[in-house]
């Protein structure tokens, strides 16, 4: 598929999500995750991921029934997704309806491995700067 034909079929799909991705959705959606931003249905070179983030770059894919016996396929994707720095993350359907909290509190433990938090100023430095003050 080419691009614009990527970019196509990735809005249409939009419009069909799953029952767990649009769980998912909702929890991404929610910034939970210290701002990070996903989109859904993302085009990634040419395939289409179920949610991506350019910063840090991380790519959740939903697997449901269907890709029994396509572990192969989905290898490939993952790959192919990982040589455009992308960091791929996978769930099970019945993984997402059935232990969300389970499935964020992995996903947070990814993203703050990926992108740690910033440094939080220490007390001395805020009292050593208004001690400077008029």
């Amino acid at each position: 598929m080419r691009d614009a034909d990527s970019l196509k079929h990735a809005q249409k799909i939009r419009k069909d999500l799953s029952e767990p991705e649009m769980r998912m959705w909702l929890q991404l959606r929610a910034a939970r995750f210290r701002g990070v931003k996903f989109r859904r249905q993302n085009v990634v070179g040419k395939l289409i991921v179920d949610f991506a983030s350019n910063h840090p770059k991380l790519a959740i894919e939903i697997d449901g029934d269907t890709h029994a016996g396509r572990e192969s396929y989905d290898a490939q994707r993952s790959q192919s997704l990982e040589e455009q720095g992308y960091r791929v993350i996978r769930f099970a359907n019945s993984d997402v309806m059935s232990n969300m909290e389970g499935v964020l509190q992995q996903l947070g433990l990814v993203i703050d491995e990926m992108a740690p938090p910033p440094p939080t100023p220490s007390p001395e430095g805020e009292g050593a700067l208004s001690s400077h003050l008029p």
